[in-house]
């Protein structure tokens, strides 16, 4: 298991930046897939950006050149940059582990922050 912890969310003026952290329980090198997801009102959660096998990097395409994901092992934390932000980007992002368990993947989710970008 793990648990993840998010912060950083808040608002911010169109072209604004902000920096989102999730924190997990346990070490991450060891982790499948980690990342985020978003869901705005109205719509399914979606991928943003996440990291597989630890070196695989993978982005949404309307993030793509905006957002960076990094990580700090020894911290156990990720990391989304969030820079040119748009209104569209308004939404709850969730962090999310992918966590191998007896040859299956399992889900974690952290418990989301508020991404909101509006002047």
């Amino acid at each position: 298991q793990v648990q993840l912890v998010e912060s950083g969310g808040g608002l911010v003026q169109p072209g604004g930046s902000l920096r989102l952290s999730c924190a997990a329980s346990r070490s991450i090198s060891s982790i499948y897939a980690m990342g985020w997801y978003r869901q705005a009102p109205g719509k399914e959660r979606e991928l943003v950006a996440t990291f597989t096998r630890g070196y695989i990097t993978n982005y949404a395409d309307s993030v793509k050149g905006r957002f960076t994901l990094s990580r700090d092992n020894a911290k156990n934390t990720v990391y989304l940059e969030m820079k040119s932000l748009k209104p569209e980007d308004t939404a709850v992002y969730y962090c999310n582990a992918k966590v191998t368990i007896m040859m299956a993947l399992n889900d974690y989710w952290g418990q989301g922050t508020q991404v909101t970008v509006s002047s």
